[in-house]
């Protein structure tokens, strides 16, 4: 099967390491390159969009799943008791949520849970368990997932059911109990391939946490940009999107002749090199400015893309290469519901240190999953972009860190490079039972990445 060493990192493009790329076209050939992994082991790799270092293996292999990509059956329509329809697709891992929406939208379906950018793979969004905008009502990716296939480390092919350890311990283990080969998924019903959205601007933090608190239940969808940089009464400023698929009656005339059609817009992609402090405190805060401003006041109604509300970046391709050579750190943590202090003095302390953020968003999470390694708790969790060059940030999110732990809240694995080993227990209290999990299943280590060298996974 084809391999070759090259430079492997994640989207933030902060800590690139070399390793060995496998690209297995057949479920013998991934059974193949787990057996010969070597001694360094290996990791399953999707889309590469995981920010930090959660699929890179230095010096080791690193499976390239995504040329196992077929979509296999969709089944009959069912409903659940409460009158909820329903269908379910059976795909490989490889299969990316772009493709999905391309097959399953004509047909009048959707992903039930899809995060900032379509471009991850089924297999990437079980190991992750991604959340979106309607975690608050649909929890995260796992609980719509009824089994998988699992490539373990003795070159086994399991049927995993939700319900087991083996389930609980793979939803958001990172890839490191074996290879995601199938999965069945459960899908959303829709009418249409449109939005229905409302927009609103909300003057400060505690203003914001209002409006959420008060009114998210009546959406399925919502999320809020809030402006890390504003400071005084001003503090946490935020627009606020929430939305639902629309219904055939809400689209206009000539819409409803195709109302499922998907046709996301591209835009030219960003540059190869941008200059290093191009995206600095005044241009983002110039930014942040214009973006708060042109928001409406409230708005109600307005009919966009798909593409538009879930995934506007996805529209300028390699939009990574925006915050220059030295990459950029995604940080993001939730804050339990009661802890609400610690996340106005967390915006509060990056406000003060001035962090260039224009992509920061907070949302609003709902119950949990019961993957050992899931990161949603009920809570609130907000997410950030910070240039990796920015002077003192190791240090800043070092304390960061240690007031999302003393607010028994916890960082996103799936996005980070550079927490402390000794937080990660406080956080996520199944890890020693993911560790136990891991030892048995795998003794001899065969999956590994540099996250879980790094943090003793």
């Amino acid at each position: 099967m084809p391999s070759d060493t090259v430079p492997v990192t994640g989207w933030g493009r902060t800590a690139p390491t070399v390793a060995r790329l496998v690209r297995p076209r057949s479920y013998e050939e991934a059974v193949t390159a787990v057996r010969e992994c070597g001694t360094r082991g290996g990791i399953a790799r999707g889309l590469g969009r995981a920010y930090g270092d959660a699929a890179q293996n230095a010096g080791g292999a690193v499976l390239d799943m995504t040329g196992l990509d077929r979509v296999h059956a969709i089944d009959a329509t069912t409903t659940a008791p409460d009158g909820t329809v329903s269908a379910t697709v059976l795909c490989d891992a490889g299969v990316s949520l772009h493709r999905l929406m391309e097959v399953l939208l004509p047909l009048g379906w959707f992903v039930p849970v899809s995060p900032g950018t379509r471009y991850v793979t089924v297999g990437g969004a079980i190991g992750a368990d991604i959340h979106g905008k309607n975690h608050h009502v649909s929890g995260s990716f796992s609980r719509h997932v009824h089994s998988f296939e699992l490539l373990t480390a003795d070159g086994e092919i399991r049927t995993v059911s939700r319900g087991t350890p083996l389930f609980d311990a793979t939803t958001g283990g990172m890839g490191l109990t074996g290879v995601i080969l199938t999965a069945a998924v459960r899908l959303q019903p829709v009418e249409t391939s449109l939005m229905t959205v409302d927009t609103e601007r909300a003057d400060d933090l505690d203003d914001l946490m209002a409006r959420l608190t008060a009114t998210d239940h009546r959406y399925r969808y919502s999320v809020a940009w809030i402006d890390l940089l504003a400071r005084g009464a001003a503090l946490g400023r935020s627009v606020l999107t929430r939305g639902d698929h629309a219904p055939l009656a809400a689209l206009p005339g000539r819409a409803r002749r195709r109302p499922l059609e998907f046709r996301p817009g591209h835009l030219p992609a960003a540059p190869s090199f941008v200059p290093e402090g191009l995206l600095g405190r005044t241009t983002v805060g110039l930014f942040n400015e214009f973006w708060y401003r042109r928001a409406p006041r409230a708005r109600t109604g307005e009919l966009q893309k798909i593409s538009t509300f879930f995934h506007p970046l996805d529209g300028v391709p390699h939009w990574n290469r925006v915050y220059g050579r030295g990459g950029f750190v995604q940080y993001q943590f939730v804050i339990g519901l009661g802890k609400e202090e610690a996340l106005r003095r967390i915006v509060r302390r990056i406000s003060e240190r001035r962090c260039p953020s224009f992509l920061a968003v907070l949302k609003r999470f709902g119950e949990g999953d019961p993957g050992w390694l899931s990161f949603p708790l009920p809570g609130w969790t907000l997410a950030l972009d910070i240039p990796a060059n920015l002077p003192g940030l190791g240090a800043f999110l070092d304390e960061l860190d240690e007031e999302v732990a003393g607010a028994d809240g916890r960082v996103y694995l799936a996005k980070d490079s550079r927490l402390r080993p000794e937080l990660l227990a406080g956080m996520y209290p199944r890890l020693a039972d993911f560790r136990a999990l891991r030892a048995e299943l795998d003794p001899r280590g065969v999956f590994t990445s540099d996250l879980s060298r790094r943090l003793g996974l």
